[in-house]
């Protein structure tokens, strides 16, 4: 869910057949092996888990289906768009369809962080809650209040222009995925090896999710934004020696690794948490509590509870500055935002975006200790994500469709077979799940429907689209930064 890197080619410029050149720049090729790791390591981690333990054995259905209609597509599709037009969702978008259009895709980039955020800090407060009391978990004054004052810290440690924080994004992929995730599938397994009863049912009758409407399946949509960012690494395939067989490989391998880290976690909760005990936010240390109770080494849940606090902190701040600088640039480029959010600090910071981001941030955190469950206003909330975030996708898939037909003779490393099959089912699959995201959860049932509609379509509507069509509307020529400022065509 990062913004996309433009991967240089430095290969030299083309002579007739020669020794080569010592001392030139060659391309610096990764294997699609590691190309396959990277990618696991951006899309991977722990924290829908519990959200799909509450099916138990259903979770691998509903873990496989939306990768096969939406990871693959994703991954597939950015592949092409990226090496034939380097920079990301905005040169894609703006090339395949239109300017205005390119950059509701980057702002929609963007948009998403400031409800995304809220969901992951409060996950961080009630892994936390674990460390110090268990029963602030589900209290939502504290999970307001520890989200608040987190994202301001982040931003103040983002303003210094940190370099320190990109190194916390590998070691927590390690610390707080990796060794969590064995550690969790392998508890439970020993669990199930001493007799113990899964706490969900494991029999064949069990792998479809029961049916009841389409509320029984809303939970399904969570996992597209577990899928999401799978786009960002396709602007790798320029680093591979034969992108057209490699490229497919990666994104096989990418796929397995990462339905295993998703699946088999989820099991293991499922196995020792009942779904009608289970929290959204604090699942995963609810598992590790109870297996570490079963086995008398309780205290080790504060130890766990500190390495996912560490490696959820250590993402947040890496990400923090991401979407809002590749906004920064794109409307410095073409004058898109107010000249006073362009603005940067002594470190060359966009604090200005980052702090009109964190007053609309508190804003959503504050309505933790408004909603009376935790559990419902984490779930509310990543629909509210999910949804933004679909409309990045909804226009990259028109755009390799259109571009095809517009630039048919573009150089592109690579080409994906049968694009109108493969992007069409993206596109269908990202409508469905936005579609199904307006459905209240079965689980989530005490509220007032009303309530989860104006959430969750308000912030679809405020965020996603009337923020930015606002921004294009009243857009002013003086708003282009002096160093672009040329004559704006029209768009």
């Amino acid at each position: 869910m990062t913004l996309t890197e433009q991967v240089r080619d430095d290969r030299p410029v083309s002579r007739p057949p020669a020794a080569p050149v010592p001392g030139a720049t060659q391309t610096q090729f990764i294997s699609w092996a590691t190309l396959a790791m990277m990618t696991t390591a951006s899309v991977a981690n722990l924290r829908p888990a519990p959200s799909m333990a509450l099916y138990g054995l259903a979770a691998v259905f509903l873990y496989l289906l939306p990768a096969l209609v939406f990871l693959l597509p994703t991954a597939l599709v950015s592949a092409e768009l990226a090496s034939g037009w380097p920079g990301g969702v905005y040169p894609w978008v703006s090339e395949g369809l239109s300017k205005p259009l390119g950059f509701l895709a980057v702002w929609c980039q963007f948009a998403m962080t400031i409800a995304y955020y809220p969901s992951l800090l409060a996950y961080v407060a009630s892994t936390f809650a674990y460390v110090v009391d268990p029963r602030l978990a589900d209290n939502g004054v504290y999970i307001a209040l520890v989200i608040v004052v987190i994202y301001w810290a982040g931003v103040l440690i983002s303003a210094r222009g940190t370099k320190a924080v990109a190194g916390l994004a590998g070691l927590g992929l390690v610390i707080g995925t990796l060794i969590p995730g064995v550690v969790l599938v392998v508890l439970g397994l020993v669990f199930l090896g001493q007799g113990n009863a899964s706490a969900a049912p494991m029999d064949g009758g069990h792998l479809l999710p029961p049916w009841t409407g389409l509320a029984s399946l809303v939970l399904i949509v969570n996992n597209f934004l577990s899928y999401a960012g799978m786009e960002m690494n396709g602007v790798h395939v320029s680093s591979l020696r034969e992108p057209g067989k490699e490229f497919p490989r990666s994104v096989f391998l990418a796929t397995g690794l990462v339905l295993l880290i998703f699946v088999l976690p989820a099991l293991a909760i499922s196995w020792v948490m009942p779904g009608k005990d289970l929290s959204l936010t604090a699942g995963v240390m609810q598992a590790f509590q109870g297996f570490f109770d079963h086995f008398h080494v309780g205290w080790l849940t504060k130890v766990v509870g500190v390495l996912l606090v560490a490696a959820a902190l250590g993402g947040m701040l890496t990400w923090m500055a991401g979407p809002s600088k590749g906004l920064l640039m794109v409307a410095r480029q073409e004058g898109y935002l107010p000249p006073v959010l362009q603005r940067l600090n002594k470190n060359g910071v966009q604090r200005n975006i980052m702090v009109a981001q964190g007053v609309l941030t508190t804003l959503i955190a504050l309505l933790y200790a408004v909603i009376p469950d935790v559990s419902s206003a984490y779930w509310i909330f990543s629909v509210v994500t999910t949804q933004i975030y679909l409309v990045v996708y909804l226009l990259m898939f028109a755009a390799v469709i259109r571009l095809r037909a517009t630039r048919p003779d573009h150089e592109r490393g690579f080409r994906v077979p049968a694009v109108h099959l493969v992007a069409g089912v993206g596109f269908a699959a990202s409508l469905a799940a936005m579609c199904i995201g307006f459905v209240p959860p079965e689980q989530f049932g005490g509220g007032p429907v009303w309530r989860y509609l104006a959430i969750v379509g308000g912030g679809l509507l405020t965020l996603g689209f009337l923020a930015p069509l606002a921004l294009l509307k009243f857009r002013k020529p003086h708003w282009v930064a002096a160093e672009h400022r040329h004559p704006v065509a029209s768009d």
